[in-house]
C-alpha cells in the first residue's frame, strides 16, 4: 500500500476520528487537557507505526502535561483502537504537539490589531483634515 492511496487516506482519517473520540471520552486521567484535538495522523503504509499530530489548548504546562499523559496511556489507547478498528496489525502510536492552531489563532490576533490600528489611524487623518 503506498503513502498516499485511497485506503491510506481512509485509515488515516478513521484513525484520527476515533483516537478524538478515545482521548476526549475514555481517558480519566487528570494531566491531559480538556481542550485537546488531534489534528492530523499519518499511518504508516505497512500499518505498524503511527503518528498523531495533537492540539492543546493552554500554555505550555498544560501542552507537556497532556503529552505526558497520553504517552503513559498509550497502551489503553492502543487496546482501545485496536477493538474499534478492524486492522491486520494495530500501530504503535507516536504523539507530536502541533503548534498550528496556537499559531493561526496568534497570527489572527496580530492581524486585528493591525486592522484596528489603521483604522484608528485613518480616523484621525479624516478628523484633521475635516478642522
Amino acid at each position: 500500500m503506498r503513502k498516499n492511496s485511497v485506503k491510506n487516506t481512509r485509515i488515516n482519517g478513521e484513525v484520527q476520528r476515533v483516537l478524538a473520540e478515545i482521548i476526549r471520552g475514555e481517558i480519566k486521567d487528570p494531566r491531559i487537557a480538556p481542550m485537546t484535538s488531534v489534528v492530523a495522523v499519518e499511518v504508516a503504509p505497512d500499518l505498524k507505526t503511527c503518528k498523531a499530530w495533537i492540539s492543546v489548548l493552554g500554555d505550555e504546562k498544560a501542552q507537556k502535561d497532556t503529552l505526558s499523559g497520553l504517552r503513559s496511556a498509550e497502551g489503553y489507547i492502543r487496546n482501545q483502537l485496536a477493538r474499534t478498528i478492524n486492522l491486520r496489525n494495530t500501530p504503535q502510536i507516536t504523539f507530536i504537539m502541533d503548534q498550528s492552531i496556537a499559531y493561526g489563532v496568534n497570527m489572527s490576533k496580530l492581524i486585528d490589531e493591525v486592522v484596528r490600528s489603521e483604522s484608528v489611524e485613518d480616523e484621525m487623518v479624516e478628523s484633521d483634515e475635516n478642522n
